[in-house]
This record gives C-alpha cells, structure tokens and sequence, in this order.
C-alpha cells in the first residue's frame, strides 16, 4: 500500500493552445505600456518603467511631543520627515494642527500686611478698581523692552476673587497697560471668538475648580483661574517673559450674584 507521499500526483495537461494564447496576451499588455510610456513626459515614463506603484514604508503615528515620523519611498528612495508637534496623524491633509506652547510656571506668594497694602494703595491713582457682580475684569499687561518679569501683587475687600494670568502671544504697540471689563468669562470668549473667527469654541472652566483656559492657541496658560482669599492675604506673584506679546491678568467675579469686590492691585515689572 502506498504512503500519501508516495502516491502519483494528477496533473492536468496544459493545451499548446492555451501557452500561445497566454503569450500573445503579454505580448499585447506589454506593447501597451510601451504605447504609454511614449505619450508620457520623460521622467514620468521612466517611473512607470520602472515601477507603477510606489510604495512607502510603513510608519507609527507619533505619541508625544519630540517624536519624529519618516516615511521613505521604495522607489527614489527619498525621506520625508514630519514635524514631531503635530496634534493628529493626519499625514496627507494640508491643515496640520500645532500643539500651544507649554508656558513656564509662576512663582506665586502670599503676605499678611492687608491693611497696609490697601492703605497705601488706596491713595495712589488707578490702583483701586471694582469688579461687579457677575463681571470679569482683564488688566492687559504688555511686555516692556527694558523688563524681564512681570509682577504683581492685589488684595479685596471683605471677600475673595478669582484670579488667573495667561499670556498672549502677539506683537506689542504699546506699553500701555489697560483695563477691559465683560459681563461674564462666556461673554470675554465670545469676544475673542469673533476676533480670531474660530470655528470650534472651547468652553469655559469652571472658577471653583480652576479654569481650564477660555483661550485658545494664541493664549499661553500661566496659571487658570482659581478663588483667591485675598481679602486675608495679599496675593503677589511674578512671571519671567517667555518673549513679545501681552499678559491678561483676569479678576473673575462671574460667580458671584450679590457681591461687588473691591480690588487694590500692583503691577510692574523689573529687570
């Protein structure tokens, strides 16, 4: 008896026919391309010579910020490497996302000299402001040719405040300092929505828990809105410029439907 291995394997004849039929089929698929390649410009035709396809490379989609991505064509050989900021993979749409600018912490401090620092304030021209009920007032603060840090220092009367700093990336005019007042942080990215024509508004945080940045790429985030006891404490704090543009200081009162805050503020900068 013979073994699976052993036994005679059936094969089915192929015609004569047939192998002519086959090779006159290539011959004319062959004389095609060569009709092709004669109406094609030069360098056109010598890739389609060579290869009708290129094929890239496989490649990983970049997980954080200082990955890089290459993709390398079979064919010519060449390598294209990708900007390792993108925020998505998309690695053929033209609209490529960059990731905002990570901003260096504040260095932020408290002292006990209330009464004090509130006297003197309230004697110097504007230095003492109220922020409404329901209102967020932004002290703009650009940066000053002669400075390298921002400082300030604020107390309230009888009640605390919101505060939070983010820094706006664009170039100065002016070393004016002023004061923008808006009913609500809605209201304020409202405004700056319309200014920027963004497409997809990001939601406010919350004051309670520390806003999330209204701001969008523009905006760098030095530290979010959070409540400030600074009617108990003085609250003061400096930030080392990251470049040219404008820092927003905002005094958040939104969450308050009763109370009118009384704020005394110090802003300047040193060198």
């Amino acid at each position: 008896m013979l073994s699976s291995s052993e036994r005679p394997q059936m094969v089915s004849p192929v015609s004569k026919d047939a192998t002519e039929d086959l090779r006159k089929a290539t011959g004319a698929l062959d004389a095609q391309a060569v009709v092709k390649q004669d109406l094609l410009p030069a360098d056109q035709a010598q890739v389609l010579n060579e290869s009708s396809v290129v094929q890239m490379a496989k490649y990983q989609v970049p997980q954080r910020s200082g990955d890089i991505v290459m993709i390398q064509s079979e064919h010519t050989g060449a390598i294209d490497v990708l900007s390792a900021d993108l925020e998505s993979a998309d690695l053929l749409g033209d609209h490529r996302k960059v990731s905002p600018l990570l901003m260096a912490p504040p260095c932020i401090w408290t002292f006990a000299k209330v009464k004090e620092f509130k006297s003197k304030l309230g004697k110097e021209k504007n230095s003492r402001l109220v922020v409404k009920r329901g209102e967020v007032v932004t002290i703009r603060v650009p940066t000053h040719p002669e400075g390298k840090r921002v400082c300030w220092e604020f107390a309230t009367d009888d009640y605390d405040i919101g505060f939070g700093v983010y820094f706006d990336w664009t170039p100065v005019t002016s070393t004016d300092i002023t004061v923008q007042v808006s009913d609500s942080s809605d209201d304020e990215d409202e405004e700056e929505e319309e200014e920027e024509e963004i497409e997809e508004p990001v939601p406010a945080g919350d004051v309670e828990r520390g806003s999330r940045s209204s701001l969008r790429s523009r905006y760098g985030e030095v530290m979010p809105v959070y409540r400030r006891d600074s009617h108990r404490d003085v609250q003061a704090g400096s930030h080392d410029y990251p470049g040219e543009g404008i820092y927003l200081l905002k005094f958040d009162n939104s969450y308050s439907l009763l109370r009118n805050k009384t704020l005394y503020f110090h802003i300047y900068y040193t060198s």
